[in-house]
């Protein structure tokens, strides 16, 4: 479905209105913390570097549709965007990516050093744990949250998927099947742990979780070869780093195994299969979710 002019008007404005929320707490949430003083600016120069703060919008809105006042899931939700800004230290570093520049600003290890954006990064991915704990709901919900966010973000998710990238870059014959699985991974787990942990948090049902996980697994992958084509298709100013990096580094994606005109559809088919997930929910947060399936796609087209 093409969103027309009103539709993606009312969907980036709900976004832009809970990313402001993220926004808020991102500002405050390293206040009266005895850190060193460059690791704290190294922190805050990714943390507040801008970008949609699609996870932790996913994060809010997912537990509204579960009917929890998305405010109580702030902390939690903002820990979700510390990891993500923490991946996106030690993806751009000379060892994995080697990118130096990252939401039009030079990357962390660019504007500090090497060891500064390591240690940032894992301050941001263990800090994120602790704060995400004070968040206010029942200690069971909390805890499931917890767990479900810790596999997405580690060795059986974005870290295992990133180790996956690394080995794959370069590497002929991949099939689209092991494309698919490295994504999964490395992008989709922690889109669709966003989504679940607000369904978590709130106490839903495990049919309505389930649903949930259909539509981030959905919208993960949609989101990703979406990403993988404007690497192509887009300039440096618009996406905020360097166009062209995946071919530059060899780097085996969606289109370098099937081409752009069939990844776009592929992307179509997981956007539509997102929307079905939820075909059972009604109101503004199922409306908004549906109509960001359909604008992740839509951007590359």
């Amino acid at each position: 479905m093409v969103l027309d002019e009103n539709s993606i008007f009312t969907m980036k404005k709900t976004l832009a209105r809970r990313a402001a929320k993220v926004e808020t707490w991102l500002s405050i949430c390293l206040e009266k913390r005895e850190i060193p003083e460059r690791l704290k600016a190294s922190m805050l120069y990714s943390l507040q570097a801008g970008g949609k703060r699609i996870r932790p919008v996913l994060c809010l809105v997912c537990a509204s549709l579960c009917g929890m006042n998305e405010d109580n899931v702030l902390p939690f939700a903002g820990s979700i965007e510390m990891i993500h800004t923490y991946s996106l230290i030690h993806d751009d570093l000379p060892a994995m990516d080697d990118d130096d520049l990252r939401r039009g600003k030079p990357s962390n290890h660019k504007a500090f050093d090497e060891a500064t954006a390591i240690l940032a990064g894992d301050a941001l991915l263990t800090d994120a744990f602790g704060l995400a704990c004070t968040t206010n709901t029942d200690l069971t919900f909390l805890l499931s949250a917890l767990k479900e966010l810790s596999f997405a973000a580690g060795s059986s998710g974005m870290v295992g998927g990133q180790e996956l990238d690394m080995l794959f870059t370069g590497k002929k014959n991949l099939s689209l099947d092991d494309i698919k699985v490295m994504q999964s991974m490395k992008t989709g787990a922690l889109i669709r742990a966003s989504c679940v942990c607000g369904a978590l948090l709130a106490g839903a049902k495990s049919e309505i979780i389930d649903s949930i996980s259909s539509y981030g697994s959905a919208l993960g992958a949609a989101f990703q070869i979406a990403d993988d084509i404007l690497d192509i298709t887009s300039d440096t100013v618009t996406l905020g780093k360097p166009a062209g990096s995946d071919e530059k580094s060899d780097k085996n994606t969606y289109p370098s195994i099937i081409g752009v005109k069939n990844s776009r559809q592929e992307a179509q088919e997981y956007a539509m299969i997102a929307k079905d997930a939820l075909s059972e929910f009604t109101g503004n947060d199922a409306e908004f979710l549906i109509s960001l399936a359909d604008y992740v796609v839509q951007r590359a087209s």
